[in-house]
């Protein structure tokens, strides 16, 4: 009977820290739930990061494609623009060769501004991005560099034009490799 009365206060002793440790498992097995939960969100940010970095990375491609191919044509052009300016000063037919030479000005100021627009575009696109602000800074200037290159084109300076807007893409092809 002592051994009996014994055990059982030894039980009761132990009832309360029985009631305990279940309470902590039951708290173990709850709080895993909750971390995952904020994790979960967290790799759903995650998700949406990386979905508006990679949809950056396709407007950046975009553009550089889109310098690369009119810097292919602008390259041509000027070069023919040149050529007959130095030939209607040659020959003195400087009607025609003006007129030429006046509507390919046109053009290639039309396209550049075509091409800072596009560039502002992207530039903006950035900066208002929340998940590519960290990128801004390399892409900042490239809408002021086409600028460079649309004045310098309306100067006559059609080369540094050009070279203005080969710095262009190598600052997207940078930027291009940052975000990689």
């Amino acid at each position: 009977m002592k051994f009996a009365r014994s055990l059982a206060v030894i039980l009761l002793l132990l009832l309360p820290f029985a009631d305990v440790s279940a309470q902590t498992r039951g708290r173990r097995t709850t709080s895993p739930q909750r971390r995952r939960a904020p994790a979960a969100a967290g790799s759903a940010a995650a998700r949406r990061n990386a979905i508006e970095v990679n949809t950056a990375r396709a407007r950046v491609v975009e553009q550089i494609k889109t310098l690369t191919r009119f810097l292919y044509v602008y390259g041509r052009l000027s070069k023919d623009l040149e050529a007959s300016e130095a030939q209607a000063r040659g020959s003195g037919a400087a009607s025609e060769a003006a007129v030429f030479s006046n509507r390919t000005r046109t053009g290639l100021r039309s396209s550049l501004r075509n091409v800072r627009e596009g560039l502002d575009q992207l530039e903006i696109y950035f900066r208002t991005t929340p998940q590519l602000q960290r990128y801004y800074g390399r892409v900042s200037g490239v809408a002021a560099g086409a600028s460079a290159a649309e004045d310098q084109a309306a100067a006559n300076r059609l080369d540094e034009a050009g070279r203005s807007l080969l710095r262009v893409v190598n600052q997207l092809a940078d930027l291009l490799l940052e975000m990689a």
